[in-house]
């Protein structure tokens, strides 16, 4: 009897242990090469950045949870680092890829990714965050798709694309970076681009893509350029809204879409209209003159070639603000958690902190630079999150030299030095973006979602909350800030690690206008942040130091 107890008990832990294995999330690796190369995306021959000999680089497709292994292989002169734009890593700041996380890989070497996308159903991409290399390429689109279990708002359709659009320089992005680094802007690009290519426009265009009469797409947009808004549009075609940056959204029909620098947006287009050609066309937003190109959409067995007669886009950035408002969250569709994402009544939660940053730009020893509240923000050798995890952090940085409310004195001069702010862990905060340029700005935060509730002309008070949008509003990840406009976010910072919030115009991110959160574990808990990984990277202050002894061990 004790002997068949025994064996009951046996077989009972090999099945648990069947179950644990097959419950794990699966793996998916990765080798990529990352070079240098020659290509003519204007009809100028450039260097540009490859990976495994691609311009645009391959498009990484997962499904949530999975995990994510990428080998890294750095061939080019210098250092280099890839973000995942959009990408939470929950407790894992250590795969962000900014300057303030890691530290980047040399030249001739690798480094292994290893992350996931935890229920991010959408659309992203990666770029490269080190010097002006964004300059050159190595960016590429990156799809979360969903599980079986979690349904999405939206039949199966026949294809899924991905449009990485965005603004393109002829001069390469060593010459590009001079200019930044001699206090010069980078002026105003040559042209623009879908998918690393700018379309002749006389028909001669090989098909980016090919569509069956009467079938749906899914096609993904995002702006993956260095500092123009960009407008998308189909000829003679409308396109269904249906996710952006993570979030599913109300269902609306969209003949043009304003996508600013950093965002995503996934639509699904539908083949209803007469088999033939026609163009995708991305033109410049707020230029004095526009800027055009096309890319050829072609019907399979269509006879006839695209018509000349382009689309008009939208004029004034008054449009682009109407637009943003009809964007509304769909509190019906399932999401992460998995319960409905409009379960998560975010109107209801008290702020406990409000932080506005006001962007400025000005000249220091005679050169441009850009800044938050007055502190226009440079990379230390030793990444910010390596000070603080060995516990250095004095020899590095201070803490919150912003303060959360700046005065306009405050704001009037530059001052440059590395800009980290401490946030309490799962507080819930209002972050204000205030601009008083002329010029369109787009933010990102890495590491989490926000409800962007209002973006609106003039100069934010505490008055403006009557006009926050408390219920609906879209959980995203880079939010645009029209000319003498602010825009406000809200989030509970309950990810801990060290987060880049910067301005997603590269020239203005390269000159300072960024920072860095710190959101700390109070319990060093592992529940909370994963231990530095063995096979990071260490350099700087910390270079050759031995790793402290599992300081996040806590229950």
């Amino acid at each position: 009897m004790r002997g068949a107890k025994l064996l009951a008990a046996c077989l009972y832990l090999a099945a648990a242990a069947t179950v644990v294995v097959r419950a794990e999330d699966p793996y998916f690796h990765h080798v990529w090469n990352v070079t240098y190369g020659t290509a003519s995306p204007l009809g100028v021959p450039q260097q540009v950045i490859l990976i495994n000999g691609q311009f645009p680089g391959p498009n990484l497709n997962s499904t949530s949870n999975n995990n994510i292994i990428i080998n890294v292989f750095n061939n080019l002169d210098e250092p280099f680092l890839l973000t995942w734009n959009g990408i939470q890593h929950r407790k894992n700041c250590w795969q962000d890829g900014t300057p303030g996380t890691m530290c980047p890989i040399p030249a001739g070497t690798n480094f292994t990714y290893h992350f996931q996308p935890k229920d991010q159903i959408g659309s992203y991409f990666y770029y490269p965050t080190t010097g002006m290399h964004r300059a050159a390429g190595g960016y590429g689109g990156l799809r979360v798709n969903s599980r079986l279990l979690i349904p999405v708002p939206y039949a199966d359709p026949e294809d899924d694309y991905t449009v990485l659009i965005s603004d393109w320089y002829t001069k390469s992005h060593t010459q590009l970076k001079k200019f930044l680094d001699g206090g010069r802007t980078l002026g105003r690009p040559n042209g623009v681009l879908i998918n690393g290519k700018a379309g002749k426009g006389d028909g001669s265009d090989a098909p980016l893509f090919t569509m069956k009469p009467g079938k749906s797409y899914r096609v993904r947009i995002c702006n993956v350029g260095l500092k123009t808004s960009l407008n998308f549009r189909i000829q003679n075609h409308k396109m269904k809204l249906v996710e952006m940056e993570g979030s599913h959204v109300l269902q609306n029909d969209f003949d043009s879409l304003d996508v600013h620098v950093g965002q995503c947006f996934g639509t699904i287009v539908t083949a209803n209209q007469e088999p033939k050609d026609y163009y995708m066309v991305a033109s410049s937003r707020f230029l004095k003159s526009v800027i055009t190109t096309t890319g050829l959409l072609r019907y399979e067995g269509g006879k006839g070639p695209a018509s000349s007669q382009l689309p008009a886009g939208p004029v004034g950035w008054a449009w682009s603000l109407n637009q943003f408002r009809s964007f509304r969250w769909n509190l019906t569709s399932s999401a992460a958690r998995p319960n409905p994402q409009g379960s998560y009544h975010y109107g209801k939660i008290n702020i406990t902190r409000t932080i506005k940053l006001v962007n400025t730009q000005g000249k220091v020893d005679g050169k441009l630079r850009y800044a938050f509240n007055g502190i226009s923000h440079t990379d230390p050798e030793t990444p910010l999150k390596l000070a603080e995890y060995f516990g250095i952090s004095d020899k590095v940085f201070k803490y919150n030299i912003i303060t959360d409310s700046p005065t306009t004195e405050q704001t009037k001069s530059i001052k440059i030095e590395p800009n980290v702010i401490n946030v309490t862990h799962r507080t819930f905060i209002e972050v204000v973006f205030e601009n008083h340029e002329k010029s369109v700005q787009s933010w990102h935060l890495n590491g989490y979602s926000f409800f962007a509730v209002a973006v609106e002309p003039g100069t934010w008070t505490p008055e403006k909350r009557k006009n926050y949008n408390l219920l609906d509003a879209v959980s995203r990840h880079t939010v645009q800030v029209y000319p003498k406009c602010w825009a406000a976010i809200l989030l509970t910072f309950d990810n801990c690690g060290m987060w880049n919030i910067r301005s997603e115009n590269t020239e203005r991110r390269y000159l300072g206008q960024q920072l860095y959160v710190s959101v700390l574990s109070p319990e060093k808990s592992l529940r909370d942040e994963y231990n530095m990984p063995e096979t990071s990277l260490q350099c700087g202050l910390v270079k050759n130091t031995p790793k402290p002894a599992n300081p996040y061990a806590g229950a």
